[in-house]
């Protein structure tokens, strides 16, 4: 049977006729008005088979009427709540079978009639509260006047309604598998692997379902019309007019529907300061919607570690875009690995490997009270980061490169927590020595400046002669030579060499000597070279090692000298 367009109906009852039988659908006009989505929105008309959207004014009750012909007729009416939770009821007045006023010959007017309606009694069907997709379905209803009444007290909302005095062929929205649940399949860092059944809709009856998965931090969703009045939340359509004197209630083309005293304008509600109300905007929420088409797993990626993150699954019609919500679930990433925190020794040098991107955590804990505490840091290959914290406060957060010496100020039974975090370009490696003694660490004492200088005055077809500076402390130095080829340039150099390899790692071919030099007069210290043996035009790579006393070496930048090629 049909469900008729209120309007319709009490102006086809004339008031001369007694038992006017009420008209049937006729499906031609009826699929053309469906299509005109003005025909239904601006009246309380429910379409048969058709879902429609509309809005409702927070304790403002909206209401619906439909017109069941014959009696045991199937019925199905289905109340989507959006944005807010919604009260609403199903009622049933019998068919008027005459009408008033015989001798006028005239119908009553429209808005009379309606009142009549809503003044008669009615027998209550059904009726819900709650923010839940909801049905009322029965598969004999009698005939009559039925109307829909909905109410919304807690804010401005939209909702949808769908009825059909044919539910066993229409079936607009998916079915659901008889397990409706969504299972978590893996859990990682930043993943989660998501599993479901495949809707019936889909499997059985070959009808076009894709699948969209929600994800969001709050809560779970009842119905896809939420998640998208929630996405929506701080848009301009949300600012709906207050009813007025010189405003319809109905007449909403602000959400897309034409009005018929302005059809084919658009009109904007936001910028009438007569009709709209200023709503703050509310800020984004953290809400990701994701269409994957047919699939019945997926794995959700870019997720934080340690967090909580509710999940959810629509089966959605493509002709008809109605959906039908799955059994949420929900789960919280997996931690980050935790850092085993490495022990430093007071005055004893420890190597450290970072990956790519990564980062180490070391901790040092002097067993007397102390005045100062030291920290070497050696970088073998780019530059790290380093941060100590001091009992919790950050008292240091340098980039290191090459290397350097840090003295800070100490604190009795203090401990300190170093993290040092890695290159992106790739692994980092350094090496770290930290001591409240400095005058007796097996790290060498090195200059402010590791530079190699080479005078090029005194260049010769065979020799080459440089100079570096020293400390106030003995150290040994060697020096090293190594022929390279013309073309070899300083991003080379630094690319290919470890600062951290020690002369032990060098050929004997290429040792040129090692000497023992200091000075009290840190002015003066300063040793200079003069370097043999060497070919003419031909390029060669020095390098500088000073050595410690535990036998820990650092190798000053090397230089990049050519001999001449003509004398």
């Amino acid at each position: 049977m049909h469900l008729l367009h209120c309007s319709l109906l009490f102006l086809l009852l004339p008031l001369s006729s007694r038992t006017q039988k009420l008209p049937t659908r006729d499906e031609e006009l009826f699929q053309m008005q469906i299509r005109d989505k003005a025909f239904f929105h601006d009246s309380s008309v429910i379409p048969d088979g058709a879902e429609i959207n509309s809005y409702l004014f927070r304790d403002t009750p909206k209401r619906y009427f439909f017109v069941v012909e014959e009696d045991n007729t199937p019925l199905a009416v289905t109340v989507t709540p959006c944005d807010a939770p919604l009260e609403w009821k199903l009622s049933l007045q019998e068919l008027p079978e005459e009408a008033s006023g015989e001798s006028s010959g005239e119908p009553e007017p429209l808005e009379q009639q309606k009142q009549q309606i809503i003044n008669e009694e009615s027998t209550e069907l059904f009726s819900y509260k709650g923010n839940d997709v909801e049905y009322f379905v029965s598969s004999s209803s009698p005939s009559g006047l039925y109307q829909l009444e909905l109410l919304s007290t807690e804010k401005d909302t939209h909702f949808k309604v769908y009825a059909t005095t044919t539910p066993e062929s229409d079936q607009p929205y998916p079915e659901l598998p008889y397990d409706p649940r969504v299972d978590v399949t893996s859990l990682g860092r930043t993943t989660v692997t998501l599993a479901w059944k495949p809707s019936p809709t889909a499997s059985l009856l070959k009808q076009p379902i894709q699948y969209c998965i929600v994800i969001n931090k709050e809560h779970n969703f009842k119905s896809l019309c939420a998640v998208e009045a929630k996405l929506n939340s701080d848009d301009a359509f949300m600012m709906a007019p207050k009813p007025g004197l010189d405003f319809s209630p109905f007449d909403f083309a602000h959400f897309g529907f034409p009005s018929e005293n302005n059809s084919g304008k658009e009109r904007n509600f936001v910028k009438s300061s007569k009709l709209g109300r200023h709503i703050p905007p509310k800020p984004r929420v953290d809400l990701q919607k994701i269409c994957i088409g047919n699939k019945n797993i997926f794995t959700v990626s870019d997720l934080k570690p340690d967090t909580q993150y509710y999940f959810d699954m629509f089966a959605v019609n493509i002709d008809t875009n109605m959906s039908t919500a799955y059994v949420g679930t929900f789960a919280r990433t997996k931690e980050e690995a935790k850092q085993k925190t490495v022990e430093l020794k007071d005055g004893k040098v420890t190597d450290v490997f970072i990956k790519r991107k990564g980062a180490k955590f070391l901790r040092f804990a002097p067993v007397s009270s102390h005045q100062k505490v030291t920290f070497f840091v050696h970088s073998c290959l780019d530059a790290v980061q380093i941060q100590v914290r001091r009992d919790g406060k950050l008292i240091l957060s340098q980039n290191v490169e090459g290397v350097r010496q840090f003295q800070l100020r100490g604190k009795p039974k203090a401990k300190y927590l170093i993290r040092l975090k890695g290159s992106k370009k790739g692994a980092s490696m350094l090496k770290i020595l930290a001591t409240t003694r400095p005058n007796k660490q097996s790290f060498p004492s090195l200059p402010e400046d590791t530079r190699i200088k080479a005078f090029d005055k005194l260049r010769t077809c065979s020799s080459v002669t440089v100079a570096w500076l020293g400390t106030q402390e003995r150290n040994k130095f060697c020096i090293y030579r190594k022929e390279v080829d013309d073309n070899y340039n300083e991003e080379q150099k630094k690319r290919q060499q470890n600062q951290c390899l020690g002369p032990d790692t060098r050929k004997k071919s290429e040792k040129v000597l090692c000497k023992y030099f200091h000075s009290q007069n840190i002015q003066k210290a300063v040793t200079t070279e003069t370097i043999k043996g060497l070919q003419p035009g031909k390029s060669y790579l020095l390098d500088v090692y000073v050595i410690g006393h535990g036998g820990h070496s650092v190798k000053y930048q090397s230089k990049l000298v050519k001999t001449r090629k003509f004398c």
